[in-house]
């Protein structure tokens, strides 16, 4: 007797268990968070309440980190390109004001619009436009990522965009939007090809980016400025495509993508014998290893948000939407 009602009562256990844990499971999806297969289901990156409390999160610690020059108060909550860029700023401002910004400012984002996409697996994320008291009329538009339901909330993307110049999303009947995979074949460019074929544009130019201060004026720019009287400059841009950097894409209502992406350049400057650089402005000189007298070599981090249309539709051309950048170190020589 005794060892038969052991084993009843273990499966009688095991039954309540199971019961209690499927009814928490879905308990817990329904209230938005992944925990039961989370790297399979298709869900939303987050509820919209969350997505709020990121970025209620994220200017707390963006102002507090911009008011001390201290990148430590803001680094939980910025990676990416954007985590490069700021930490770069935030260190030399110290550099330049040991005791703080003397031009602070709290930084105030209001009349947010939130895009969640769907999707399994992570990193999860989403994409938040505001209109900001910097930056003029232009709205920020910050990418917000994690790779796991413990980890906080962090912007890896950032860029300024005039009003009105965001696509319509393709969105379900709930108001989630589309996350399109980086590897997708339906548009003119993968996701994920997309830095690659940026950084290879630069160089060479052709015809797969569409006309605009971005791509054919900026490299009409470079040309330009590449032999000065006295002065060569040189332009080397690599892909950023990995871990924290690799591109996110929405898709629009048009079939096409939205993609976030990054790139890293290289400036070189050289001087001509007998003639000297020009000095770089206290920023740039607070960045700066090693002594400036023949040659200064800048290294810039940018991040940008294109149209990437659907495969076969109109021009075919990617058009470069915004693009962000900044100086993450220097050498002299």
């Amino acid at each position: 007797m005794s060892r038969d009602r052991g084993p009843r009562r273990l499966r009688r256990l095991d039954r309540r268990v199971l019961i209690a844990a499927s009814v928490t499971a879905l308990s817990l999806t329904a209230s938005g968070c992944v925990v039961v297969h989370g790297e399979r289901e298709v869900l939303p990156s987050s509820t919209r309440a969350e997505a709020a409390k990121a970025l209620q999160q994220f200017t707390t610690a963006y102002n507090k980190a911009d008011k001390a020059y201290d990148s430590s108060l803001d680094a939980d909550h910025v990676t990416g390109a954007l985590g490069d860029i700021d930490a770069a700023r935030l260190k030399a401002g110290h550099v330049n004001n040991p005791d703080g910004n003397p031009a602070y400012t709290p930084l105030k984002l209001t009349d947010v619009t939130y895009t969640i996409p769907k999707k399994a697996g992570w990193p999860r994320w989403f994409v938040a436009e505001a209109q900001g008291n910097k930056g003029g009329n232009l709205h920020w538009l910050l990418v917000f990522t994690r790779d796991g339901l413990g980890e906080t909330w962090q912007v890896a993307y950032l860029t300024l965009i005039s009003p009105g110049t965001l696509p319509k999303f393709k969105k379900d009947a709930a108001g989630w939007a589309e996350a399109v995979p980086a590897n997708s074949t339906e548009l003119a460019v993968a996701p994920q090809d997309l830095s690659r074929d940026y950084t290879t544009y630069l160089k060479n130019g052709g015809k797969s980016f569409a006309a605009g201060p971005h791509t054919d004026k900026w490299r009409a720019q470079r040309a330009k400025t590449a032999k000065k009287p006295g002065l060569v400059t040189q332009y080397i841009d690599e892909p950023l495509i990995s871990g924290d950097y690799a591109p996110l894409a929405l898709r629009t209502a048009d079939g096409g993508a939205l993609v976030f992406f990054t790139t890293r350049r290289y400036e070189k400057q050289t001087a001509a014998p007998g003639t000297s650089i020009r000095t770089p402005n206290a920023s740039v000189q607070a960045l700066t290893s090693g002594e400036i007298k023949q040659s200064l070599t800048t290294e810039f981090v940018s991040n940008g948000v294109a149209l990437d249309p659907e495969q076969g539709s109109g021009s075919g051309q990617v058009s470069v939407l915004a693009r962000l950048e900044g100086v993450t170190s220097a050498q002299g020589s």
